[in-house]
């Protein structure tokens, strides 16, 4: 379940609230992405994988909110490693493999206005 926006690593880029397709995130006053329904994440981890920053941390228990400390969390190497682990974005400048399996929020963004 999605537990922490971190705000000195954000760059307010919007990307977490456009391919979250159950629309946990709003952008809050001063751009940051704010949780706002968090009982609703699937812990899916797009956001994650989207953010280039690093700026969220998806907890793997997908029942409940879990109580994190962001001073830890960042400190522990945790920020991005599910992307990382994934491969996530191995082949993006590779033609070879012009899938675009990482441009699919843009499909999730199409699929909620459509």
């Amino acid at each position: 379940m999605i537990e922490l926006v971190v705000d000195d690593r954000c760059t307010r880029c919007d990307t977490c609230v456009q391919v979250c397709p159950t629309n946990v995130f709003e952008r809050g006053t001063d751009g940051l992405p704010l949780i706002a329904r968090q009982e609703d994440c699937q812990t899916c981890f797009l956001c994650e994988l989207y953010c280039q920053a690093d700026a969220l941390y998806v907890a793997p228990n997908c029942d409940e909110p879990v109580a994190v400390d962001a001073a830890s969390i960042v400190a522990s190497g945790l920020l991005g490693q599910f992307r990382r682990d994934s491969g996530w974005n191995e082949w993006e400048d590779d033609p070879a493999h012009a899938n675009l399996h990482w441009r699919m929020g843009e499909l999730f963004a199409r699929a909620r206005t459509g």
